[in-house]
């Protein structure tokens, strides 16, 4: 769906995350519509021609997750660099944001498409507007109305966001909207205005935090 330039330059990186306290288990390979969470995901960001890799804390969790789960040969993992930090135990987004900046800037991509793995039912129409607005700028992210931004389902760039995250680990202020930079050329993509012509109910930004988010989701279908 996207050109062979587009594609070098843009890599799709999903946080699979940890064992969730709420559901007994890992988010991800809970199932929703007969189907994981994050195959949900892989499944629609397989139509398009971007590498997908997945951020996961351990090699642990990777061998897990490919146990539960067969997943498309265009799938790489990525662990958690835990080298460089003084608290090598802490499980925060933040350093699987920096763990997959690191990888994907030795592998010369330019920017990253973020996701996490408990936002399942993204709309390929949502994603290609996504990259569309990339063009040009540093950063995209969604805004809604009252200023609320929806930093799980962004473009960031890879170089400047490494640098970023590095320093926010290192001062141990690990919340995500800190890596947004004011310095940064930000595209702002209105929820309203942009994404819901192309997603009426909001599903791709729909956050599965409980039990309860998977029948409310299960319903709109």
């Amino acid at each position: 769906m996207t050109n062979e330039k587009n594609s070098k330059d843009l890599a799709i990186l999903i946080l699979i995350g940890g064992k969730s306290t709420r559901f007994g288990t890992e988010k991800a390979v809970i199932e929703l519509l007969g189907k994981p969470l994050i195959l949900h995901q892989i499944e629609t960001l397989s139509k398009f021609d971007q590498d997908i890799f997945l951020v996961a804390h351990s090699e642990e969790q990777i061998f897990h997750y490919r146990k539960e789960i067969e997943f498309p040969k265009a799938v790489t993992f990525i662990v958690d660099d835990r080298t460089m930090f003084k608290h090598p135990k802490i499980f925060k987004p933040m350093l699987g944001i920096f763990s997959g900046f690191q990888e994907l800037a030795r592998a010369n991509f330019k920017k990253a498409f973020l996701l996490s793995c408990d936002m399942p039912l993204i709309r390929p129409e949502v994603i290609e507007l996504m990259i569309e607005e990339a063009e040009g700028f540093d950063c995209v992210i969604p805004r809604w109305k009252n200023g609320f931004l929806e930093p799980y389902l962004a473009i960031y760039p890879i170089k400047k966001g490494l640098q970023k995250a590095k320093e926010i680990l290192t001062n141990e202020n690990y919340g995500l909207l800190n890596l947004i930079d004011n310095n940064w050329k930000i595209n702002y993509v209105s929820v309203e205005e942009k994404i819901q012509p192309l997603d009426k109910n909001f599903v791709s930004l729909i956050n599965i935090k409980a039990p309860i988010d998977l029948v409310k989701l299960s319903k709109l279908f």
